[in-house]
């Protein structure tokens, strides 16, 4: 009857752990059940090296679409599944709620001891910072012989790293299974279990446990809009697609050349909602990043116009759609305080709202606009910088619009885009300064904070995910200062509220200068709830600028931060450390200070109380 329950919330109901029932669990010592579900099997056998790879044919269950069986086994053992289909065939498929894989060579499920999860506790809130170090585990340091670094080595490097350099939150590329390495992780097989290659998942466990101890939060990423076409994964699992969409403009992505889930299909909702819950409940995530929203919201991505409209005649996913906002209803219900964030790269509308108001529920969405248009005015000549001062200013239209988080991630340094230090434009020391400011004006603009692995470093060569960052560099003088920059940065943004406070509308935010393209130059306040002020002003011209005026509300400003101090690698140029308004008006206010700024050069004042 617990079976017949089981069974029932899994084809009818909504399942956020069916991980617990379908797999491989330990019934007694040495004795495991087995559970698959394959409706469209002819019959269903167990190999494994258990039983010398010969096949164990499983029992039907009441629903008539699974199969289980018990057999003597031990931890580490690998196994498949052989599934006879209505026509004859015999497929040997991975466990598709396999907690262990082997290594990708082998293709095989194995069987693995899960972690005790223990008592962890979320907290997160809007109002707090949020400054998110993303990662590829398989990449961030090598071995001597180019050997990936385990889970206990990154416990002992990456975790102190991470706090050394000021971080809130680390984020991890997709770590569950994947038998390409070029795809970098986004090609999922293995949806319960972490990467081989690395370790075991109780190692996966120490490292979340690791960070945790040291006050950073994990988010993971996740990816449910598709999987590949090995043909011992999820690809017609049973001889006639089961996971992925059977209609033809919705089976594939032609131009990834990977298969899309079939939303809409419970048993398929269920199985993204279980792997999502899987990572929350038993490793303690703080949070998953989405890939890929795009594709899964609209027929007609990766179409080229030749799909099928929905019954409202339009280009939406209705059933990707309520899948999302299932999702993040049903992780918040069992995972309060979880960060639910959305890589969603159109304007789709209320992607952050919540789901009662018609919304999709995230908590934060990549503002993939910003980063396109603030890296296209970057690489830009500063003496053609005033044609596009649009470009850098556009994003404050629709900074209130969604909950955003600023991305510099690894696809920004990847297919001869360019690292983030060669898209600055100049000569050597110039990119140096390029960046600095570039970060100087991330850090003040409205949207939490995400940056790739390497560009603390400013790793000229772009990411290479067969090798490990760059981190010699650090003995050339303006590589280390960098480093030494970032961290003040990192360390400056979670020390003053007025930075990350309020970011969802106009009382955190007052433009100064905005329509200066000429000089290339910005101006702009941030507010804290208690009303303290940071003025951020960015020099992005090729020019020192003296002598500047910048309408402000009467007093004393402070120079707190200067991208283009000795200490960062700059120049040093600013010796000024007050200024106090005269009475001049300018920019709308009848006070003004009057500075010197030099060229590509971000310098944030405090406003004495």
């Amino acid at each position: 009857m617990l079976n017949e329950k089981r069974l029932n919330i899994f084809h009818n109901g909504i399942d956020c752990f069916a991980y617990e029932f379908f797999g491989c669990h330990k019934v007694s010592e040495n004795e495991y059940i087995f559970r698959v579900w394959a409706p469209h099997a002819k019959s269903v056998a167990l190999i494994g090296s258990f039983n010398e790879w010969k096949e164990d044919e499983m029992q039907k269950l009441s629903d008539n679409e699974s199969f289980e069986i018990t057999v003597k086994a031990y931890v580490g053992d690998a196994y498949k599944y052989c599934i006879t289909t209505q026509d004859g065939r015999k497929l040997y498929k991975a466990d598709p709620f396999a907690f262990s894989s082997d290594l990708p060579a082998s293709t095989a499920s194995k069987i693995a001891e899960l972690p005790k999860p223990g008592d962890y506790v979320r907290k997160s809130s809007p109002d707090q910072p949020v400054n998110i170090y993303e990662v590829n585990l398989l990449s961030w340091r090598r071995g001597k012989d180019n050997s990936y670094y385990t889970f206990e080595k990154l416990k002992k490097a990456l975790v102190p790293y991470v706090k050394n350099m000021g971080y809130t939150h680390v984020e991890f590329m997709p770590i569950m299974e994947f038998p390409f390495d070029g795809s970098w992780g986004y090609q999922v097989t293995g949806y319960f279990s972490v990467t081989s290659r690395l370790g075991t998942p109780r190692q996966f466990k120490n490292l979340i446990d690791a960070f945790h101890e040291n006050g950073i939060k994990v988010i993971l990423d996740w990816v449910p809009a598709h999987f590949p076409k090995d043909d011992w994964g999820l690809y017609e699992f049973d001889g006639q697609p089961l996971y992925e969409c059977p209609l033809w403009d919705r089976m594939e992505l032609p131009a990834w050349g990977t298969r899309r889930f079939d939303f809409g299909r419970r048993e398929v909702d269920n199985f993204l909602l279980s792997s999502a819950s899987f990572f929350l409940k038993v490793f303690n995530i703080d949070g998953l990043r989405v890939d890929a929203v795009a594709s899964m919201l609209y027929l007609d991505y990766d179409r080229g116009g030749n799909y099928t409209p929905n019954i409202y005649g339009d280009n939406r996913n209705l059933e990707a759609i309520d899948f999302l906002k299932k999702l993040n209803g049903e992780v918040k219900k069992f995972f309060p305080n979880c960060l639910m964030i959305a890589e969603e790269s159109t304007a789709f509308p209320c992607v952050t709202k919540p789901i009662d108001c018609d919304g999709l529920g995230f908590d934060y969405k990549w503002n993939l606009g910003w980063m396109n248009d603030t890296l296209f005015y970057c690489r830009q000549d500063p003496y053609y910088r005033n044609y596009h001062h649009n470009k850098i200013t556009f994003s404050l239209v629709y900074a209130f619009s969604e909950r955003f988080i600023l991305p510099l991630s690894h696809d920004e340094v990847v297919h001869v885009k360019g690292s983030i230090i060669n898209k600055m434009f100049g000569e050597y020391a110039d990119k140096f300064a390029g960046e600095r400011a570039l970060l100087g004006y991330m850090y003040a603009h409205p949207g939490k904070k995400l940056n790739f692995m390497g560009y603390e470093i400013s790793q000229f060569d772009e990411w290479d995910y067969r090798s490990a960052i760059q981190f010699d560099l650090r003995k050339f003088e303006k590589h280390r200062k960098m480093r030494t920059f970032v961290k003040a940065l990192n360390l400056f943004y979670k020390a003053n509220s007025p930075l990350y406070e309020i970011e969802d509308c106009w009382d955190g935010f007052e433009w100064l200068v905005v329509d200066d393209k000429a000089n290339n130059l910005l101006a702009f306040a941030r507010y804290s709830k208690n009303g303290d002020v940071i003025i951020s002003v960015i020099n992005f011209s090729g020019i020192d600028l003296h002598n500047y005026g910048i309408g402000i509300v009467e007093g004393r400003y402070r120079v707190v931060f200067n991208t283009d101090s000795k200490r960062f690698g700059g120049e040093g140029v600013i010796n000024k450390r007050i200024y106090k308004t005269v009475k001049k008006s300018g920019h709308g206010k009848e006070q003004s200070i009057f500075i010197d700024i030099p060229k590509l050069t971000c310098i944030y004042l405090k406003k004495e109380n």
